[in-house]
């Protein structure tokens, strides 16, 4: 392999690898009806974004922009869901979320409480 060709193959190994964490930053919409505690964080009912980066949940409020992390634990599960589903239980007048599945992935997010 000559250094020419050599750098073209890095240069597109490179760019593939940019192209993964790009995809890797698909956001989720989630809709909350009402006041939600995520780990120790509480969410105001609206719309949000979810995202994930690296042990973080970011959940984005669509109307302000403002941003809010969670810890989470990232399970792998054995088929892709085929569509983004919240679990949680009501404690009071607050919903506690427990886990989120991500559509079109077998990626489920675990909240500690």
């Amino acid at each position: 392999m000559t250094a020419k060709s050599f750098l073209r193959v890095a240069s597109i190994s490179a760019l593939g690898l940019a192209s993964l964490g790009i995809a890797s930053a698909k956001s989720y919409d989630i809709f909350l009806s009402g006041p939600t505690m995520v780990g120790s964080t509480e969410l105001k009912p609206g719309e949000y974004k979810l995202k994930v980066e690296g042990t973080q949940a970011v959940f984005t409020d669509v109307q302000s922009s403002k941003t809010w992390t969670a810890a989470v634990k990232i399970e792998n599960n054995g088929q892709k869901f085929s569509e983004t589903t919240v679990e949680s239980t009501n404690q009071g007048d607050m919903a506690h979320i427990h886990s989120i599945d991500l559509a079109g992935s077998n990626t489920k997010l675990e909240f500690g409480q």
